[in-house]
């Protein structure tokens, strides 16, 4: 069985954070989100992995899966975006007769695609899709069951027939291209995948939905990325391999080998990576600090920061930020009581 990740979007909704950087390379708890989907699929047994790319985002995935391993790789290119159901469809060569999961990298699953991957195989339908209860399906492709079988799914519906969304996981047959093939494109201009299923339906195919167990994380949205570091950080466990003097560390942490805590008190879960430096600070719970980042004189929890960051000099704590690569976040005269960011790659803000 194959897997196919589309990656070739630009993830307007993630914006400032995307006008640099593609979605898929965005990181939660210490990782770009795209390689945590290549672990979810390694996991589920699937080491043949297609990424579908385009001109924009190929190398900065490319970047990003470079110390990926126990999986093959193949980036395939997607030169317009016209929608999911195209993205598969670019890689319909690439598949072949082979059976295959499309597993949207921005999603995030408890018990990850083993679960989906195995029913699957154990029961062999033409497609099978997860689905999730969710308070708002207009916003989903959503799902009109009979039993375990899918009799209609439609794409972002005004009226829908009922709260279960589709959740960003499938398992096709090669059958999927054949009834894809030739299908016109959605009053939004795009080949959309649920309109495939929904053929699949109609010609007697077993189409099944399986529900998500445990939690499910779509991370679109600035606020979905800050809960999913803190879902993933909550599997994190202790190891201190590092410089640690005169601090104090509590819960959950992680702290590498070139990493350096100095006059400093973290409070766990928190995950710093390769030659941080956290001095004269306090990191407080969910809180991921990337490569080569300082954190000095200042106060930050509940927070994504990315590589090569800087915060310094607060009088007030930061909460709820994502703070992008090479950003500086500095204080020097008095401030208001909070702030709330979310700060792009390169930007520098002075607080005052």
């Amino acid at each position: 069985m194959k897997a196919i990740i589309p990656a070739a979007g630009l993830g307007t909704r993630l914006r400032p954070l995307t006008f640099t950087r593609p979605k898929p390379v965005l990181r939660v708890a210490g990782e770009p989100i795209i390689r945590h989907a290549i672990k979810t699929l390694i996991t589920a047994g699937i080491t043949q992995i297609g990424i579908i790319v385009s001109e924009v985002t190929r190398e900065e995935i490319q970047h990003a899966i470079r110390v990926v391993s126990g999986a093959e790789i193949t980036l395939i290119d997607q030169h317009e975006q016209l929608g999911l159901g195209h993205a598969v469809l670019t890689a319909r060569d690439w598949v072949g007769q082979d059976d295959f999961c499309v597993y949207l990298g921005d999603n995030l699953f408890e018990f990850g695609a083993k679960p989906f991957v195995e029913h699957f195989q154990r029961t062999r339908p033409d497609a099978l899709i997860a689905l999730v209860e969710v308070a708002d399906p207009s916003a989903f492709g959503v799902a009109e069951m009979q039993g375990e079988r899918i009799t209609r799914l439609i794409e972002k519906p005004k009226n829908p027939p009922s709260n279960l969304a589709v959740a960003g996981l499938y398992c096709f047959t090669p059958k999927l291209f054949e009834a894809m093939q030739d299908m016109p494109p959605s009053a939004r201009g795009e080949y959309e995948i649920t309109d495939g299923i929904q053929r699949l339906v109609e010609g007697g195919a077993t189409v099944l939905g399986q529900r998500v167990e445990g939690w499910w994380k779509d991370t679109g949205r600035p606020s979905d990325l800050l809960e999913a570091n803190q879902l993933l950080l909550e599997r994190l466990e202790t190891e201190i391999l590092g410089e640690v003097t005169g601090s104090t560390l509590s819960g959950r942490v992680y702290v590498p080998a070139s990493a350096k805590v100095i006059n400093s008190k973290i409070v766990g879960p928190v995950m710093l990576g390769e030659n941080v430096v956290i001095q004269d600070a306090y990191i407080g719970p969910f809180t991921s600090i990337g490569r080569d980042s300082t954190v000095r004189s200042a106060e930050v929890e509940y927070s994504v920061i990315d590589a090569e960051a800087l915060i310094e000099d607060l009088e007030t704590r930061l909460q709820d930020c994502l703070i992008g690569v090479r950003a500086q976040v500095r204080g020097g005269r008095k401030l208001p009581r909070t702030h709330k960011l979310t700060v792009s790659d390169a930007s520098i803000v002075e607080l005052a």
